[in-house]
């Protein structure tokens, strides 16, 4: 099983990376978030790894923090819940929103995911209710208004960091997103 590697990025798009480990590139899957972060690492990356065994195929899953790996993995213990939906889930937003909205029975914000309908995004909340509660993150929790703010903004260009770091200067933290996104491209401006 191979459950961690360290090496360079050769390649890269936005649903995986190849990493050169010693003269061997491996194919990882990843979110675009942990694409952008390897990257903008000059020189040697490390990914956390999960090998999906199938009958015509061994694909490699990544993440940068171990704690995205557990959480990745948590998801592939729900019924129908293979790893390229779990992927898709964990691209939608960082780890701390998704467990968030889990945490607040909101299954509307996992339809988000594309392949994930109501009745899925409910059987995740009702699945992983109560697990979740072993994850800790560095960053605080954010709620969902302010990662579809996020969003908004790195569609129109900016990083996830300068993204999230315009958020929290925000002072209408509990306003609309739209009204958030205004305050946030004030803030970028400067």
């Amino acid at each position: 099983m191979i459950s961690y590697l360290i090496g360079n990025v050769i390649f890269s798009n936005d649903k995986s990376l190849t990493l050169n480990v010693g003269g061997v590139g491996y194919k990882i899957f990843t979110t675009p978030e942990n694409t952008r972060r390897a990257q903008k690492e000059k020189g040697e990356t490390s990914f956390h790894t999960h090998l999906a065994v199938r009958e015509n195929a061994l694909d490699l899953y990544g993440f940068t923090e171990r704690s995205e790996l557990e959480f990745f993995e948590l998801l592939l213990t729900v019924s129908g819940i293979g790893p390229k939906t779990a992927l898709g889930i964990m691209s939608i937003a960082p780890t701390e929103v998704i467990l968030t909205a889990i945490s607040k029975n909101d299954a509307g914000y996992l339809t988000k995911t594309s392949g994930v309908g109501t009745k899925n995004a409910q059987k995740i909340v009702m699945e992983l209710k109560g697990k979740t509660d072993g994850f800790s993150f560095s960053q605080e929790d954010q709620n969902p208004e302010e990662t579809d703010a996020a969003d908004a903004l790195q569609a129109l260009g900016y990083s996830l960091k300068e993204s999230r770091d315009a958020l929290k200067k925000i002072s209408s933290k509990n306003g609309t997103p739209s009204e958030q996104i205004r305050e946030a491209l004030r803030i970028l401006g400067k």
